[in-house]
């Protein structure tokens, strides 16, 4: 795991910011304030075209672009509506006021907003934004797990295709994997397909045997024990804050462990003054944005699939009206219920009871 200052490339940076050939306008400077940290000044001016056009696009189609904490920040920070986990997603595309909907995250994103929100357009800028998770297990697989494990509830991860959630009982995400679980009064629950998640949710509901599945996602099951140690070692005092996508002995050896908004929640209201995120790159680079005062130790872990987002596609997608998610009405009701279950779920705690500790 390469690690790099958030702090350190700023300062390096800090001498461009703003400068520009003479005569010539900087473009957008307000919005550019927003990112100057993270997108050189030389860089802006071809951005500056593409955000123009999508904040223009947006009021023409009555449209709004959601996008998740793993995007870049000249996505996040400039031409995102709403932002957030998967959860969080969840939640506001269901109440989105909007005609058009874009995805600025993975395609199974792009699926449960379309769930939500059946009778609106929604597209995704590029259909090969995928997910090693959705990818690990199929709507078959599913089936031939019900036939071995008869009567044991499924729990199915969002990370999955609506052909999986349609043969799922209740979704999950991340940040309510626990509350869904216990609100299920079983003994014995089937979590899929992130074996990883089941495994650290299976520490905060011990009552509960969960069955796994060997899904992983290939940006956090490449973090070790040993990337941990060697973070502390080279930054006595760090505080480590690891996703529950991580290998059980990684969110063991972390100070806190959570979804992208407990992260970014934790940051903000414990203020460590050095940080390390477990997790995709992006993340830290978003919150960073509001906590100047923070120095990130950067994990250089990148999602292959949120990268292949772009202002360039953002901007396509609502010229052209590409490409439009559609999801076969029978398989929607069944999915869509399967995540209206999980919209329903209240939460009991906020941390688990290591994290508390």
């Amino acid at each position: 795991m390469l690690t790099l200052s958030i702090k350190e490339t700023a300062m390096s940076q800090a001498g461009s910011a703003f400068r520009e050939p003479a005569g010539r306008a900087f473009p957008l400077p307000d919005l550019y304030e927003r990112v100057s940290r993270h997108v050189p000044a030389i860089e802006w001016p071809a951005l500056a075209p593409d955000v123009e056009a999508i904040l223009r696009l947006k009021r023409e189609r009555n449209a709004v672009v959601l996008a998740h904490n793993y995007q870049s920040p000249e996505i996040f920070h400039t031409v995102a509506d709403i932002v957030g986990d998967s959860l969080a997603l969840a939640r506001e595309a269901a109440r989105v006021d909007a005609d058009v909907i874009v995805l600025a995250g993975v395609h199974f994103m792009a699926e449960t907003a379309k769930l939500l929100n059946p009778g609106k357009t929604v597209l995704m800028p590029d259909m090969a934004a995928g997910c090693s998770l959705a990818d690990s297990i199929t709507a078959a697989d599913v089936r031939a797990l019900r036939a071995k494990y008869p009567g044991v509830p499924v729990v199915t991860y969002v990370n999955t295709s609506a052909a999986v959630k349609a043969e799922s009982d209740v979704c999950c995400t991340s940040g309510n994997a626990a509350d869904v679980v216990r609100a299920l009064g079983v003994p014995r629950v089937l979590m899929i397909p992130d074996e990883f998640l089941a495994r650290n949710v299976q520490q905060q509901v011990p009552e509960v045997e969960m069955l796994t599945w060997a899904g992983h996602c290939e940006v956090h099951e490449r973090f070790t024990p040993a990337d941990i140690a060697d973070v502390r070692d080279s930054y006595p005092g760090i505080t480590v804050i690891a996703h529950p996508e991580c290998p059980p002995e990684v969110v063991e050896a972390s100070d806190f462990s959570g979804s992208t908004a407990m992260m970014m929640n934790y940051v903000t209201e414990k203020r460590p003054s050095q940080v390390v995120l477990v997790t995709e790159c992006s993340m830290a680079d978003n919150i960073a944005v509001a906590n100047p005062d923070i120095e990130f130790i950067k994990p250089c872990n990148l999602c292959p699939h949120m990268k292949r987002i772009t202002l360039g596609n953002i901007r396509r997608s609502l010229e052209t009206m590409t490409h439009e998610i559609t999801v076969e009405e029978g398989l929607a009701e069944r999915a869509r219920l399967a995540v209206e279950r999980m919209l329903a779920v209240k939460p009991t705690q906020t941390v688990s009871p290591r994290q508390a500790a």
